[in-house]
Order: C-alpha cells, then sequence, then structure tokens
C-alpha cells in the first residue's frame, strides 16, 4: 500500500468520507426549521491499517455513519410534560366558556337578577297596593328564572359541544396510531437491512408527541420500533399494529371510549381527551346540580312565603313560581314564574290591601340558611368561587406547564437542534479536507502519469 495505487485509494476514500459529510451538513442545514428533526453528525474512522514488512501504513478513513444526536429519556419527558399541557388547556378552556355564564358584567348573571328580585320586594313594600310596582316585581320574578334557564341550558349545550370534541379526539388518536404503526414498519425494514432509519424516526417523534398532547401514552421500546399504551394499559400501538378506539353513546347520550370492547373513559386522566372529559362528566354535572339545588330551595321557599299571605283581592296566596320536581333534577331550566296577573302577588298578611306585612316574609328568603346552611347568596357565590378557582387555578398550572415544556424543548434543541452557526465551520472544515483529499489524487495522477511515460510500473 505503500504505492502510488496506496496513495489513490487513501485519497478516493477520503472524497468520499468528506463528500457524506458534507451531504449531512447540507441536510442538517436544509431542516434548520424542520419540527422535530436531530441534526446529523458523520462518523467517520480509520480504516484498519496495513502491516508491509516492519512498517504499519495508514489506509485511509471511511464514513462510518451517519448519527442522529438524540436524547430518549429527554424526549420521553417532553411527551409526559405534553400529556399534561394538552390536559390542563383543555380543561382552561372548558372552564373559561363555562365562567362567562357567571359573569356579572353583563347584567344577565343569576346574582345580579336575584338582588333585582329583592329590589322589587323591597319597592312593592312602600306600595303594595300599586299594579305597575307589583307588575314590576313579576318582570324581576321573570328575568330571575330565565337567567337560571339560560345558564343550565348554555352549560348542557357546552356539555354537548364538549361531547363532541371527545369523539373528534378520539377520530385524531385513531389516525395517529396508524401512522405511528406504519412508520414502525418503515423503520423495521430499514434497520433490518442495515440502513439508517433516523429521518422515520424523527417523524415517528413526531407523532408521538401529537398523541401525548391527546391522551396519556407510556412508551415501550423494541430493539427497532415501539408500542403504545395508556397509562392504565390499554393497548394503542404494538409494533406495526394500531388498535383503534372507538366511541359510544351511554343512556343519557354522553360518548363513552372504548378500547377492544372495554370502556375505558374512566381511567383516561391526560391530554386533551382527559381535560375534556374531566369538563364534560365531572365539572359541567357538577355546576348544574348546583343550580338546580339554590332553584329549586328558592322557588320553594318564595312558593312558601307567598303562600302564608293574602293577594291583592283578599284571597291566599299562592305559588309564585311554579314547583320544582321532587328530586330537584331540571329545577335550573324549567324554573318559571307560575302567575301573570300582579294582583295575585300575596303582599299582605292579614287580607287587607294596603297590608304589606307579607313582603316581608318574601324578603327574608334572602337571609334564610336554604342549603346547607348557606343563604341563597351566599351559595352563589361560593358557586362562582369555585368556578373561578378552577380557572384561576388551571390558568397557573397550565403557564407552569408551558414553561416547563419550553425549557424542556430548549434542552432538546441544544442536544438535537441545528446550529447555523457550528454547521457553517463543519461546512468549511469538510470542504477543505474534501479538496486536499481532491489535491492527493490529482498529484497522485500527475506522478501515474510520468511513471508510465518512463515506463517504470507504478
Amino acid at each position: 500500500m505503500s504505492s502510488l495505487i496506496g496513495t489513490l485509494s487513501i485519497s478516493l476514500t477520503a472524497l468520499a468520507a468528506e463528500q457524506g459529510a458534507l451531504e449531512a451538513t447540507a441536510n442538517n442545514v436544509a431542516n434548520v426549521n424542520t419540527p422535530g428533526y436531530s441534526r446529523l453528525v458523520p462518523v467517520l474512522v480509520e480504516t484498519p491499517p496495513a502491516v508491509v514488512n516492519s512498517l504499519t501504513l495508514g489506509t485511509g478513513v471511511s464514513l462510518a455513519r451517519l448519527q442522529s444526536v438524540r436524547d430518549p429519556i429527554l424526549q420521553l419527558r417532553i411527551q409526559e410534560e405534553t400529556q399534561q399541557q394538552g390536559q390542563l388547556n383543555a380543561f382552561v378552556t372548558g372552564m373559561q366558556q363555562a365562567q362567562v355564564m357567571f359573569n356579572s358584567s353583563s347584567g344577565g348573571d343569576i346574582g345580579t337578577q336575584l338582588s333585582n328580585f329583592f329590589s322589587s320586594l323591597s319597592q312593592l313594600s312602600t306600595n303594595p297596593t300599586d299594579l305597575a310596582t307589583r307588575q314590576t316585581v313579576l318582570t324581576a320574578a321573570g328575568n330571575l328564572a330565565n337567567s337560571f334557564n339560560n345558564t343550565a341550558n348554555t352549560l348542557t349545550t357546552q356539555r354537548a359541544n364538549v361531547d363532541l370534541e371527545v369523539v373528534q379526539a378520539v377520530q385524531q388518536i385513531n389516525t395517529l396510531t396508524t401512522q405511528i404503526a406504519q412508520v414502525n414498519t418503515q423503520i423495521n425494514a430499514l434497520q433490518n437491512v442495515g440502513r439508517d432509519a433516523s429521518a422515520f424516526i424523527d417523524q415517528r417523534d413526531v407523532l408521538v408527541g401529537q398523541l401525548s398532547s391527546l391522551i396519556d401514552v407510556q412508551q415501550i421500546k423494541s430493539d427497532s420500533s415501539i408500542s403504545l399504551t395508556t397509562s392504565s394499559g390499554t393497548a394503542l400501538v404494538a409494533d406495526q399494529q394500531a388498535f383503534t378506539l372507538t366511541t359510544q353513546q351511554d343512556a343519557s347520550g354522553v360518548q363513552h371510549i372504548f378500547a377492544q370492547g372495554q370502556d375505558i373513559t374512566s381511567q383516561l386522566s391526560s391530554g386533551q381527551l382527559g381535560g375534556l372529559i374531566q369538563v364534560r362528566d365531572q365539572k359541567i354535572p357538577a355546576l348544574l346540580t348546583s343550580l338546580d339545588t339554590l332553584a329549586a330551595g328558592l322557588a320553594n321557599a318564595f312558593n312558601t312565603a307567598n303562600q302564608a299571605g293574602f293577594d291583592l283581592n283578599g284571597n291566599p296566596g299562592g305559588n309564585l313560581f311554579t314547583p320544582p320536581p321532587a328530586s330537584g333534577q331540571g329545577a335550573a331550566s324549567s324554573m318559571a314564574v307560575a302567575i301573570t296577573d300582579p294582583s295575585l302577588i300575596a303582599a299582605s298578611s292579614d287580607g287587607t290591601p294596603g297590608s304589606n306585612g307579607n313582603v316581608s316574609a318574601l324578603l327574608a328568603v334572602h337571609d334564610q340558611p336554604l342549603i346547607a346552611g348557606q343563604t341563597p347568596t351566599d351559595y352563589y357565590a361560593n358557586l362562582v368561587f369555585g368556578v373561578g378557582s378552577d380557572v384561576s387555578n388551571g390558568s397557573a398550572e397550565l403557564s407552569a406547564s408551558q414553561l416547563i415544556l419550553q425549557q424542556l424543548q430548549d434542552q432538546r434543541a441544544s442536544i438535537s437542534g441545528v446550529s447555523l452557526d457550528e454547521e457553517a465551520a463543519n461546512l468549511i472544515q469538510y470542504q477543505r479536507a474534501y479538496e486536499a483529499a481532491a489535491r492527493v489524487v490529482d498529484t497522485a495522477s500527475q506522478m501515474f502519469a510520468t511513471l508510465i511515460n518512463m515506463g517504470v510500473t507504478p
């Protein structure tokens, strides 16, 4: 190998190795803005030396492989935090939509209308025979009932919309798991013949990240592929096979999620799906139950107070609001004023038209501990506070999760991301090495020509 043929062979292998390194650098630069891309590093190795008599001569360099720079543990941590962010984002969005119904700035919320109703009763106490004032009371009662109706119906509609989002999320999950299984197949095919599959591994990492934002994912890695399950062990992807999730309505019309015939709805706690299920199955039903309890308590209390007095005609008072269902369920959405004639309001305590004694009984509802020892106003204030607290705490956790995820992504970028400055330096280095090897080839070619002309064997 000490001959010119050996020199030419060394320079040719150097040309091939540096050309591969240049191609890796070019690919890195081209993918500087590609999401999930892991930069390639050329691994150059010295070829086995040749021993000639007492000399050990180098035989050049070869490009062993192009190696993707990635941190699998960091990637798993990013996926875990993505699940948390997906869950919090869905939860906060849902609770913010619910919070709008309890916003007092518009003046149409239950708290404002309840306050207006008590104010109208106070005005009635000063002039109990005035029909216009009595009509004002009925109007305020109707506004209060409508506010309960609108809030309950809007929450019910929101729950139905969240239910549709659950179905859409399941469809997206099925699409992603199918794509991940297909990419696993491509990775296996390449790695089984000793080919580099880094581009497909990057693609798979991006898909798993998108899947993590939708559902809680646990990753099991094998030699050349991965399997994915939920945190409870439900299979999503097994090597090259994807398992489809399905949805099915229960008796109440709510969509439940099934995997291979098993209902896994209650087992999902992370990702967008976990947040949607929490809002749909826990938070909104709890708000509706609280509204029904408040509406039933108010209706019964006002009816009892009105029945204790006498109307403008001297007759015993009747129901002011339609009686709520015995169970209380649906009381908010069905709440309505039972009378349309203002003279039927039982303001009198003794049957005389000018009496206002029973108005005090109606006003006393304001301070009665109707629900769990709480007055109507306190109960509603605590309900509103609970919604606001959920939004505030969820938003704070979401901000913290976003910050953590950004830090993790920055760490990944420092390890696997492309630095244009570094690639520019590498480009110059590989270019000069390539030019030097080409100069050796040119020199060896000239020496070949000289030797041939001299009739000497190279």
